[in-house]
């Protein structure tokens, strides 16, 4: 099994030394800088993060300038990234460690988990990204690679079964690149094969986003930030959605404390 195991991880090294993408978050070791891209690269494309990452940093350099903005431009400049949750909790992760943590980053698991819209995943490409500090993760290109590897004929895997692996194949030094070229690597392998991630029992299929409450959501952000204190009717105009369900969607915003209500009229919160 050693050999198996030492000849994996020479294929992905090659492979990186080869073809690794060379990505502007990984030209920096910054634990903010850090945060944002992991942040935006949670399920959401490569290529729509280049760019954005860049225009959120020079808008908002560091905790303290994303801590202070309104939300408001938090989310302008957030606009087309999908998943708006997002970038409010990444605002409010900002506050939590101006706030808590004297403006610097936690450099551990739990610290970082406990900060909002960071899962174990991402505390541990954060971890292994801006302090190069190991902890094993699996993320869906990761999966990929191993499943390739080691579960070739199998379906229905669990990460249960693929964790010990990723364990094993860790190195105690620079586990920085190390994940960098599984990364890449599972991406390769995404476009040359059928996805390997359909055999993982985790592996979910995204739901159709045309005419979804994700749409709509979004589009009501969009709105408010265009023009701010709109009436839900005139919003359910400019969404073109139905009325009940902007109704629905408004209320579960305000809620979420992304928008705030009075006498029927709606803006950022």
């Amino acid at each position: 099994m050693e050999e198996t195991l030492a000849h994996f991880v020479r294929t992905v090294l090659e492979y990186y030394a080869e073809h690794g993408r060379d990505l502007p978050w990984r030209r920096t070791r910054d634990p903010y800088e850090i945060l944002v891209s992991e942040v935006m690269l949670q399920q959401t494309q490569v290529s729509r993060v280049l760019g954005r990452w860049e225009e959120f940093i020079a808008e908002f350099p560091d905790f303290e300038s994303l801590a202070a903005a309104p939300l408001e431009d938090v989310l302008r400049l957030w606009s087309g990234l999908g998943y708006n949750r997002r970038a409010k909790s990444l605002k409010r992760a900002a506050e939590i460690v101006v706030a808590e943590h004297r403006g610097c980053l936690p450099e551990t698991a739990e610290g970082l988990v406990a900060l909002p819209g960071i899962g174990h995943a991402t505390a541990a490409q954060i971890l292994a990204f801006a302090f190069d500090s190991g902890v094993p993760f699996i993320e869906t290109n990761i999966r990929s690679v191993y499943l390739h590897h080691f579960f070739e004929e199998a379906e229905d895997v669990p990460d249960s079964a693929i964790l010990p692996l990723v364990e094993a194949t860790m190195p105690a030094e620079n586990p920085r690149e190390w994940f960098y070229a599984l990364m890449d690597y599972g991406t390769d392998l995404k476009k040359r094969l059928a996805n390997p991630s359909r055999r993982s029992r985790h592996h979910a299929t995204q739901g159709r986003f045309e005419g979804s409450n994700r749409q709509l959501r979004g589009r009501i952000l969009r709105a408010l930030i265009d023009e701010p204190d709109l009436a839900a009717a005139r919003l359910a105009v400019q969404v073109r959605f139905e009325d009940a369900r902007v109704a629905e969607v408004l209320d579960a915003l305000v809620k979420e404390g992304f928008l705030s209500e009075s006498d029927g009229r709606y803006r950022i919160a």
